[in-house]
């Protein structure tokens, strides 16, 4: 539950069902898929969000597609596999995002036709959460990305090439430099080597060259410890 009880939405062409929590820009939407691309669905966030995560949850197997706003409406990633962010149609023929609706096309991961789906909708909440891009430099003194807050979730991925979204907390060692890193895309154990820098105002990729911070675009998904004008140095 995001704000309680789930409530019908008619805002789209499928009612939807959605527990909504406005102040940390979360909204949780299930709706019965009806197979029809461009099919849109009430978010009831009151914003256009930064982030949608979809899964089927009466078909096995099926990925779950991510929208990100800084990629735009007509492409996408998957929170369960390497590829790269890639235009397509998984958000249907209309690719509407906006402040009432989402819209999905007709393949069985979004919509299919008498399966239940769900969706994680999230928006920018100013020292709560943050949705953006960074550019990896390739060199030893990694990018800096500033967030307005020290993250206590943080997940990345390069919307370039093949690589593993890469998740690093707070909350298993959690001091700088021990942040160590789960791909949450397969089974593996978690990761011992240092990629990033929790700091009160963002985050600091480390002496590195290789993923995450080669020369290319990486979209991040980074969630609060504190707001940065309560947060302290570690």
């Amino acid at each position: 539950k995001a704000g309680g009880t789930a409530v019908s939405n008619t805002d789209g062409s499928i009612t939807s069902q959605v527990s909504a929590n406005v102040d940390a820009g979360l909204s949780i939407v299930s709706w019965a898929g009806n197979g029809t691309s461009g099919a849109t669905i009430g978010h009831s966030l009151g914003v256009t969000p930064d982030v949608v995560i979809v899964k089927n949850r009466t078909t096995s197997g099926t990925n779950w597609p991510v929208f990100h706003s800084s990629q735009g409406t007509g492409s996408n990633g998957y929170l369960d596999i390497t590829n790269s962010w890639a235009s397509g149609s998984t958000w249907g023929s209309t690719q509407t995002f906006n402040s009432t609706v989402f819209s999905v096309g007709s393949q069985n991961y979004v919509n299919n036709s008498g399966d239940n789906m769900i969706a994680y909708c999230f928006h920018n909440v100013e020292g709560y959460s943050k949705f953006g891009t960074y550019e990896g430099n390739g060199n030893n003194d990694g990018t800096f990305v500033y967030t307005g807050f020290r993250p206590a979730f943080l997940l990345v991925k390069s919307v370039d090439s093949t690589s593993d979204w890469l998740l690093v907390d707070d909350k298993r060692i959690g001091y700088n430099p021990e942040n160590e890193y789960i791909e949450v895309n397969n089974a593996n154990a978690e990761g011992t080597v240092n990629m990033f820098d929790l700091v009160s105002n963002g985050f600091k990729n480390r002496d590195r060259t290789a993923d995450p911070n080669v020369a290319e675009t990486y979209l991040y998904i980074a969630f609060a410890s504190q707001p940065f004008k309560f947060a302290n140095a570690r």
